[in-house]
């Protein structure tokens, strides 16, 4: 199990990788249709992220208890 402050770090680092997925999602809708054929793997990493981070903070609250 991990320690509260280890969660801490791993929320931090899970935070910063979904947001920068989120920016690399929004560039690409900024520069369409240029590289429409990216759309499937940033859309995909993006999820990615965000699930991870969800289960994260769903891990982090049930080690709260």
């Amino acid at each position: 199990m991990e320690s509260p402050e280890e969660l801490k770090l791993k929320l931090k680092k899970l935070n910063a990788q979904a947001t920068q997925a989120k920016m690399d999602l929004h560039d690409l809708s900024e520069e369409l249709p240029t590289n429409w054929e990216r759309i499937l793997e940033v859309a995909q990493k993006a999820h990615d992220a965000h699930e991870a981070l969800a289960e994260a903070r769903k891990a982090a609250a049930a080690a709260s208890r």
